[in-house]
C-alpha cells in the first residue's frame, strides 16, 4: 500500500486505507485532558448535550500542572475535574501521581492505538509506534463522549538517524539539533518518523523524549516503529500482551527525508526565546544561571534522574543557584528512591518536589524573578514560560544541567565525562 505509520494506524481506524492529505474520522482507543485544558472540556462537553462517555476506563484526567494546586482558583478547578471522574466514571489521576504523558505510556496506551489529548505534547505517546496528537478542549469532549475524532491525514518527514552519540550527548542533543536544522514550524502538521540505527539502539526513555518535542517543529506526531524494546518497555509495565509489530512499508512515500549524523552531535542548548535558537553548548560559554530545572515529560523519567545523580554525586550545587528535580511520575519517584538518587540529589543541594510538571508551566513552585535565567530539560522556552515574562529559558539534556548546576553556568559535560 505504500504506507507510512501515521497511514497506517489511521486507516486501521477508519476502515480504510488512507492516505496523506485526506481528511477523515477515526476511531479513538484513548482520550485525556490535563487540569489546565480539562475544565473547559468538562464546560464543552455539557454544552453539547452528551450524556455518557464512550469508553470510560480509557477517559483519562490528569491533576498534573498545578499540582498541589498553590492557589485557590486553581483547586476549585481541580474540584470540577473529580467531580467530573465520578459523575461520569472516567479515570482521575490524582496530585502527585505524575505527568500525564509520562503517565500515559507507563500504564494507559498501546502500540498500533489512537490517543488524543487536549495537551501539545500528547505527541509522546508516538515512541509507542501510537499515533498520538494534541487537540483543543471541544474536540477532546467529542472524543470523550462518541469516542472519535476527525482530523486530517499528515504527510510524513522521515528522519534517518545513523552512528552512535559521543558521551554527554543523549536524545535531547539530537531533537534540539532537529528543531534548530527544520525550524520551529518546519514540520507544520507533519508527522516525523524515527529511523535508523541510532534510533534502532535507543532506549524508550529516550525515543520518549524525542517523540514529546516532535511538536516543538510543528509536527502533528512523533512516530516510532515497534521492536523488541517496545516489547521489553511494554512487559515491565505489565502490558506485554499489548505489542504489536507497527512499521511502515518498505515502498512507503515521504515529503521529506532528513539524514542526521548521530556522531557529529555536540551538546546542544536552545536559547530564549523560542526552542529553535538552537547553539551548542561550546558557544554558550559563561552564561550564568540562577535556576536549573531537571524534569518534565521530556526529562523526568528514571533514566534522566540517574544522568543528574552520577555528575552530582559528592559535589555540592553552587551557592549561586538553585537546583530544583521534579520526577515525572510516582513510579519514577519510588525507583530513584530505592535506587538512593534522591539522596544524592538533595546531600547535593537540590530540591526536590512533588511528581508533576513542576516548574515548566509557570504556575507554582520555582517561579523566575525578573531578568533570573534558567537552565531546564523541558521541553518549552517561551517567553512567560516560567510565570514570568522577564525571565529567560535556555532547553538542555540532562548532562548539561547537572554540571551546570555544579558550574554555575551553562557548561560542557564532556568536561568530565
Amino acid at each position: 500500500m505504500k504506507q507510512t505509520i501515521a497511514e497506517k494506524i489511521i486507516s486501521a481506524h477508519t476502515g480504510y486505507n488512507v492516505k496523506a492529505g485526506e481528511l477523515c474520522i477515526a476511531k479513538v482507543d484513548v482520550a485525556m485532558v490535563q487540569d489546565g485544558t480539562g475544565p473547559l472540556m468538562v464546560q464543552e462537553f455539557k454544552k453539547l448535550g452528551l450524556k455518557e462517555l464512550k469508553n470510560p476506563k480509557r477517559s483519562i484526567l490528569f491533576i498534573d500542572h498545578a499540582s498541589p494546586s498553590p492557589r485557590k482558583e486553581l483547586s476549585n478547578t481541580h474540584v470540577v475535574l473529580r467531580e467530573f471522574a465520578k459523575e461520569y466514571g472516567a479515570v482521575l489521576s490524582e496530585t502527585g501521581t505524575g505527568v500525564c504523558h509520562q503517565r500515559l505510556v507507563e500504564s494507559y496506551v498501546n502500540p498500533g492505538e489512537i490517543l488524543v489529548g487536549a495537551d501539545s505534547h500528547t505527541c509522546t505517546s508516538g515512541a509507542l509506534g501510537a499515533f498520538s496528537t494534541g487537540m483543543g478542549s471541544t474536540d477532546i469532549a467529542v472524543a470523550f463522549g462518541l469516542g472519535k475524532t476527525w482530523l486530517k491525514v499528515p504527510a510524513t518527514y522521515k528522519i534517518v538517524v545513523n552512528g552512535k552519540f559521543q558521551k554527554g550527548v543523549c536524545a535531547k542533543d539530537l531533537i534540539l539539533h532537529l528543531i534548530g536544522l527544520i525550524g520551529a514550524d518546519g514540520a507544520t502538521y507533519k508527522a516525523l518518523e524515527f529511523t535508523g540505527s541510532t534510533i534502532d539502539e535507543m532506549p524508550m526513555s529516550e525515543r520518549f523524549t524525542i517523540a514529546n518535542m516532535a511538536v516543538e517543529s510543528g509536527a502533528k506526531a512523533g512516530l516510532f516503529k515497534t521492536d523488541e524494546k517496545t516489547k521489553e518497555y511494554l512487559t515491565k509495565q505489565g502490558r506485554g500482551d499489548k505489542f504489536v509489530k507497527i512499521e511502515p512499508d518498505a515502498d512507503a512515500e515521504y515529503e521529506r527525508v532528513i539524514e542526521i549524523d548521530a556522531s557529529q552531535l555536540k551538546p546542544t542548548v536552545s536559547c530564549p526565546h523560542t526552542v529553535d535558537n538552537t547553539k551548542t553548548v561550546d558557544e554558550l560559554r559563561d552564561v550564568k544561571i540562577n535556576q536549573v530545572y531537571i524534569g518534565t515529560c521530556t526529562n523526568g523519567r528514571i533514566e534522566d534522574l540517574r544522568i543528574a545523580a552520577g555528575i552530582l554525586k559528592g559535589k555540592q550545587v553552587n551557592p549561586d543557584l538553585r537546583l530544583i528535580v521534579t520526577p515525572a511520575s510516582k513510579e519514577v519517584l519510588l525507583q530513584a528512591l530505592k535506587e538512593g538518587i534522591i539522596e544524592t540529589l538533595v546531600e547535593a543541594g537540590a530540591s526536590v518536589t512533588a511528581p508533576g510538571c513542576g516548574p515548566c508551566v509557570g504556575v507554582h513552585g520555582g517561579i523566575l524573578g525578573d531578568d533570573e535565567v534558567c537552565l531546564a530539560t523541558q521541553n518549552r522556552n517561551f517567553q512567560g514560560r516560567m510565570g514570568n515574562t522577564k525571565g529567560f529559558i535556555y532547553l538542555a539534556s540532562p548532562y548539561v544541567a547537572a554540571y551546570s548546576a555544579i558550574k554555575g553556568y551553562i557548561a560542557n559535560p564532556q568536561e568530565i565525562l
